[in-house]
């Protein structure tokens, strides 16, 4: 685990990445990888934040909250974060039906890991815009597959 706020040698953060990549690469069923690829996705961090900020939510209620989600994205994007544990589904015995939804312990604690990489995305955004005005106003080079 590295250390929050410790600085560490290129050796021990090359060591701790190579442990990293052993376990995702020892996923006999595949659930680490599949966790992380729909974990990361730009819909289920929304989800997250979303539940993380104002707590427990109906589903028209999150997606108000999230720009630009379709209801169909986040119901999939709901149902695949209660499968694995970072979403609670409370179905409401009432007239009309009513479902609720909230962050489990474990999205909490996704959710506070997020944090610091989002930071640190917004404190670099300038420097990514400046890279990428240069890296697009570079001459199109012209490769031999594309001849």
């Amino acid at each position: 685990m590295i250390p929050e706020g410790g600085t560490l040698t290129r050796d021990e953060i090359l060591s701790y990445s190579q442990a990293v990549c052993d376990g995702l690469r020892e996923d006999e069923d595949g659930v680490r990888r599949d966790v992380l690829t729909h974990a990361g996705s730009r819909w289920s961090l929304g989800v997250i934040h979303t539940l993380g900020v104002y707590g427990r939510l109906r589903h028209a209620d999150i997606g108000r909250r999230m720009h630009g989600v379709t209801q169909r994205m986040l119901t999939r994007t709901l149902k695949q974060l209660e499968r694995d544990g970072l979403v609670r589904r409370y179905d409401l015995v009432e007239m009309p039906p009513r479902v609720e939804y909230e962050l489990t312990e474990m999205g909490t604690e996704l959710l506070i890991r997020m944090i610091p990489l989002w930071t640190w995305v917004v404190e670099k955004s300038a420097e990514f815009r400046l890279s990428r005005e240069e890296y697009d106003s570079r001459p199109v080079e012209k490769n031999s597959w594309q001849a």
